[in-house]
């Protein structure tokens, strides 16, 4: 998913304690995880620990009256930056690949002795919107989206209360090696795991990391393989445990949206009538979709021309025989969509704390209309 107005850290991290009355770091009255790249924690206990814990005095916390905030986005773990705040990457070690294993462009070729890492391997090729009309090509971008699906289908059978999402990271990692490809987000700019999975509040873009996953949870899981050349790119928002009904609907709302956007699309549809189509389906409710990301074409290069806004818009451009993109609309529970970026410089949450969840498929525009490639083969 491309970015397209990412906000400062350490700017965002200052607002945020400032609009919500909050502070990223907050000591419960409960067993609280350690040594963990993030912070979680229930809302309404984080809601309530700031009037009660356990020296105080008064009604105990499960009598508290649920905040406004509970009433409307429902009873969930928050996820948070830890402290102290470590900036950037740098210190998240990459998973290995083997050489033999066939890298996209803006990976470094380890076989090489003066292999740099390219700054920004596909700027120019974005730049260039391309249509994938032959036969073996069209061919082997349908392999890589279905290996993404079938991969995303692991991932989500991994998804349970208890288990990292550092470890579902390193179960996508070796099952897309066995299949001789290799993982595209590995590396990609700087990313240190081999996909990406966003919890809750999150909207886009987190890092796997050794925080598990708690009854009640919403995770998005985004796999990306590179095989054969070309990149296959799916994703979906899957429930841990029990999860409210707030919960529920908002994944269901946004597999609703992303199907909403796709039957938007044929051979000589406009590309705005993508985001059209999902303000349509969202008016009225308490939902908006983040404006800040949008899809992106796909084939050869990971992320390129043209680019899917899923709101609503008046860009030019209409599909043509060729075109492969994605459509991944961001689902964000109220009307504020906004969100702020982690200091790992990556993860992205809501601004507010609202839940947000994600799902995303491979479109190809043929003379059929327009063939989702990233289905399921079974369920």
């Amino acid at each position: 998913m491309r970015p397209l107005s990412p906000r400062c850290s350490r700017t965002s991290l200052r607002a945020f304690s400032t609009k919500s009355g909050l502070t990223p770091k907050v000591h419960l009255p409960r067993p609280v995880l350690r040594h963990v790249p993030r912070t979680s924690t229930r809302l309404p206990g984080l809601r309530r620990c700031l009037v009660s814990t356990p020296d105080n005095e008064g009604p105990p916390i499960n009598e508290v009256e649920p905040s406004e905030h509970d009433l409307r986005f429902g009873y969930y773990d928050v996820v948070l930056p830890s402290e102290p705040f470590v900036w950037g990457t740098s210190h998240i070690l990459p998973r290995a690949v083997p050489p033999q294993i066939r890298r996209p462009p803006y990976v470094p070729d380890l076989l090489s002795s003066d292999a740099e890492t390219p700054a920004a391997g596909e700027d120019v090729d974005t730049r260039r919107r391309k249509f994938i009309t032959d036969e073996e090509d069209v061919r082997r971008l349908k392999r890589a989206a279905q290996l993404a699906a079938d991969v995303l289908q692991v991932a989500g059978s991994l998804v349970q209360v208890g288990r990292t999402t550092d470890a579902i990271d390193a179960a996508v990692h070796e099952l897309i090696l066995a299949c001789g490809a290799y993982p595209s987000p590995l590396l990609y700019k700087g990313f240190p795991k081999s996909c990406c999975t966003s919890v809750n509040n999150v909207i886009t873009h987190g890092i796997p990391d050794e925080r598990p996953l708690q009854d009640g949870d919403i995770v998005n899981v985004d796999v990306t393989v590179y095989l054969d050349g070309y990149h296959g790119d799916t994703s979906r928002t899957f429930l841990v445990g029990d999860v409210d009904d707030k919960g529920r609907e908002l994944v269901e709302i946004t597999e609703a949206a992303l199907e909403a956007g796709i039957a938007a699309c044929g051979p000589g549809r406009p590309f705005k009538g993508i985001g059209a189509a999902i303000h349509a389906l969202l008016r009225g409710k308490d939902y908006c979709v983040s404006p800040q990301f949008t899809g992106h074409g796909i084939g050869r290069e990971f992320h390129r021309q043209p680019w899917i806004f899923h709101h609503l818009n008046d860009e030019p451009g209409e599909m043509q025989l060729g075109d492969c993109f994605t459509i991944e609309p961001a689902i964000v529970q109220g009307t504020d969509p906004h969100g702020w970026t982690f200091p790992d410089g990556w993860t992205v949450s809501t601004e507010n704390c609202a839940r947000a969840a994600q799902a995303e498929h491979m479109v190809y525009i043929s003379q059929d209309g327009a063939e989702v490639l990233t289905r399921p083969t079974s369920t």
